[in-house]
């Protein structure tokens, strides 16, 4: 029996590679970097499966330039980098790898949120410079985290996972979410809901974790700096584009905030000059960059190919209706 071809976008990690290569004439892009979108169009030509990352933008004309293509595992939980609407009309199945990076993304987010409450990153600077001369009653001060309200932006499974750790530190957790979560789940949590221009008007730290979508887009943007208190901070490890950069680089400047924690940029790799500043702390897209829970992602995605082509449904399906 012929097997898949399958092309992969990235050279993953040894359990994952094994798995594909078991069950599959696997291609791995070997890197540096990532394929060229030609590179990637060449590739998937002759594909009849294919492995993504989130940087892959999986649209209609790569579709198009893959005629044998029948699923695409995407080594993500946010798929906003895959036209599903594209996939449905061609009947290629789309997966994702939901339910494995939750706690990992929300230690990212308390991480930034205490790097920026607590500017460690400007301590650490100091600590290394070596003009650091002496303990000062005034040095760095910065705001404190325990006993003050957090904010959380979408109540899915990482935002509940970012409210169950405020608990530690004594917050009042307030949220707002496309639908409410079910009363057992604010009890356990001790969360109450908010309208989102209500929770931004009283959060001391607002953390978003909401998709990427039409709805979400610019979701924070002048009218909710505008409304937030000066002494709030702003952390986002959910997709760029859900703050309006231009409006969050306008608001810090003007002192509208007190500072933000950034794990996304809404036109990554770009970093615009106005975010680096000192009381913004910065990370390159690393939410769930664990070894441990990206090596999960990549099993998952393997996982998804190899029930696909042993006539399984795969687990974490996002468009089952072209199964049918």
């Amino acid at each position: 029996m012929t097997r898949p071809s399958v092309y992969v976008t990235h050279a993953l990690f040894e359990a994952p590679r094994a798995l594909l290569a078991a069950h599959c004439d696997a291609q791995f892009w070997p890197g540096p970097g990532r394929p060229s979108r030609e590179e990637l169009q060449r590739a998937v030509a002759a594909a009849d499966g294919l492995v993504c990352v989130l940087t892959d933008r999986i649209d209609e004309a790569l579709l198009a330039a893959a005629p044998r293509l029948r699923i695409v595992a995407n080594v993500a939980v946010g798929y906003d980098n895959l036209d599903l609407a594209a996939f449905g009309r061609r009947k290629i199945a789309a997966t994702n790898t939901p339910g494995v990076l939750d706690e990992t993304t929300a230690d990212l987010a308390w991480a930034l949120l205490l790097a920026v409450a607590r500017r460690i990153v400007e301590a650490d600077a100091l600590a290394r410079s070596g003009k650091w001369l002496m303990w000062d009653l005034d040095q760095l001060c910065g705001g404190d985290v325990w006993g003050k309200t957090l904010g959380v932006v979408g109540f899915g499974r990482i935002g509940r996972a970012v409210a169950r750790r405020a608990k530690g530190f004594g917050m009042r957790v307030i949220y707002s979410s496309g639908h409410r979560a079910p009363a057992e789940i604010e009890r356990e949590l001790g969360a109450e809901y908010r309208a989102l221009d209500a929770l931004v008007a009283e959060a001391d730290f607002i953390s978003l974790h909401v998709p990427l979508s039409d709805a979400t887009r610019h979701m924070i943007a002048a009218p909710q700096f505008a409304a937030m208190k000066p002494t709030a901070y702003l952390i986002n490890t959910a997709r760029g584009p859900v703050v309006d950069e231009a409006a969050l680089i306008e608001a810090l400047a003007a002192g509208r905030i007190a500072g933000a924690g950034l794990d996304v940029y809404e036109h990554e790799p770009a970093i615009p000059d106005g975010l680096r500043r000192a009381n913004v702390v910065m990370t390159p897209h690393i939410g769930s960059a664990s070894i441990e829970t990206r090596t999960k992602m990549a099993m998952i995605a393997a996982e998804n190919i190899v029930a696909f082509f042993d006539g399984r449904r795969p687990a974490a399906i996002l468009n089952p209706e072209v199964l049918a």
